[in-house]
């Protein structure tokens, strides 16, 4: 790429939102290095010259922090700290139109779709042949695997198919051979992401292929965890739960977003589903997998939820018990159906009620963690921080869910799997002490 610096350009990559955005940023280091060209993520020297924004423009605070990521870049570049910056991601795909007008500094604005015009702008081509190849910035244990891209789904409060597009599956072939690339890496733990994991391979097999592809990834040597996110509940493919109680190298574990559990909000956010429905799948989820761990993600201050609504989904809470529960506060996207609605939830209350919906899942919480007091967990060891090992068991994944605390005075390596025996529970975290596989002190 021709800039008006002599030295050889070096690359900063700042990824901003979710999984899915990160496997991206993967993919164009992979495809960079192999062009020779220098490339870093989130780097914090500022020895680089060029920096590459990925954003996400899913909900308000997102789109929030990735335009006062593009304005401190661009204040960087005024202060000659950089010569180009590029722009590229959700935020970018959907507002690239008004954002070229509002920061004309910006080099280049790019699509989630446009990498082969994205590196045009380094004078190099798209490597067709680097497919299921990237240049990881996780921790070398674990890694991402996106096995589609974009959704179908046609849920009132969601901006993604308009940022992504349609679902579009990769082939079993492919992502095998992604996954034995990975393990080559040294990564032990893959987790399967996508917009909706449930819907892969209808486009391309005709069928709901993920069962399929849940075996085909626990073949592959090496991997010791395959993780579950984003499986959107209705007409759920119960085929899954059968492999994954019969294969032991894929966790007991489903990441299943339901937003909410009013029939009245279920039917304004298009979920294709009842109370009634959910209730059911979940105890047949939990009769075929016993000691699954369930996640799921709910939104509070939807256009013309009510305090009942409320009470429902607190009442729903306390039935099911889920291990794990995340919330947002709504969002009101444009060219969504839902933007047609009256966003009649103060923010105020929004974050009231979300808070008062987490206070009954921190309960839940604390006695599903007490429950483990006692036992000895399989445990991969992420971390040390400030003196302490810090891992998860099969039931939680990373950032979002719990971690263990590892006491111990021998010298662990990150990413090992070490065994421990839980002594404390605390609401969101457990710790215990280091055993072997029996339980003995060591």
């Amino acid at each position: 790429m021709k800039s008006k610096t002599l030295h050889k350009d070096k690359v900063n990559i700042i990824t901003l939102g979710c999984s899915k955005n990160l496997v991206d940023s993967e993919v164009l280091s992979g495809q960079l290095k192999a062009s020779d060209i220098d490339v870093v993520h989130e780097n914090t020297k500022l020895d680089h010259n060029v920096v590459v924004v990925n954003t996400c423009g899913f909900i308000d605070k997102a789109k929030e922090e990735s335009i006062n990521t593009i304005l401190d870049q661009l204040e960087l570049k005024r202060r000659g700290k950089l010569d180009k910056v590029y722009v590229t991601g959700c935020l970018s795909e959907r507002y690239r139109g008004d954002l070229e007008s509002e920061m004309p500094e910006v080099d280049a604005w790019f699509g989630t779709m446009e990498l082969p015009l994205m590196l045009k702008q380094f004078e190099v081509d798209y490597k067709a042949e680097l497919v299921g190849e990237r240049f990881l910035s996780t921790p070398q244990h674990y890694a991402y695997l996106k096995i589609s891209e974009g959704c179908n789904r046609t849920c009132s409060f969601c901006a993604i198919p308009l940022m992504r597009g349609q679902h579009i599956s990769r082939t079993i072939e492919d992502l095998v051979t992604e996954a034995e690339g990975l393990v080559k890496k040294g990564v032990k733990e893959i987790m399967l992401i996508a917009q909706e994991l449930t819907y892969y391979g209808l486009d391309i097999y005709k069928e709901r292929a993920l069962p399929k592809l849940l075996h085909a990834l626990a073949d592959v040597k090496g991997i010791e965890w395959i993780r579950l996110h984003y499986a959107y509940p209705s007409k759920f493919p119960l085929e899954i739960l059968d492999v994954m109680r019969e294969r032991s190298n894929i966790c007991k574990y489903l990441d299943m977003p339901l937003q909410h559990a009013s029939n009245s909000m279920l039917k304004a956010m298009k979920r294709n589903i009842t109370r009634e429905d959910m209730s059911v799948l979940i105890k047949e989820i939990r009769a075929r997998v016993p000691g699954i761990c369930l996640r799921t993600t709910l939104i509070a201050g939807f256009p013309g939820e009510t305090e009942d609504d409320i009470e429902e989904l607190k009442e729903f809470l306390q039935e099911h018990r889920f291990d794990r529960v995340g919330i947002f506060s709504y969002s009101h996207e444009e060219n969504t159906t839902a933007h047609d609605l009256i966003d009649d939830v103060p923010a105020d209350v929004k974050a009231e009620r979300a808070q008062s919906i987490m206070e009954v899942q921190q309960e839940i919480s604390l006695e599903k963690n007490q429950e483990k007091v006692g036992q000895v967990l399989k445990v991969i060891v992420d971390k040390k921080e400030a003196g302490r090992y810090l891992g998860r068991t099969e039931f939680d994944s990373v950032e979002v869910d719990n971690e263990v605390v590892i006491n111990t005075k021998r010298k662990l390596t990150i990413g090992d799997f070490v065994w421990v025996k839980i002594t404390k529970a605390y609401d969101y975290d457990i710790e215990g002490e280091l055993v072997d596989s029996e339980g003995r002190s060591i």
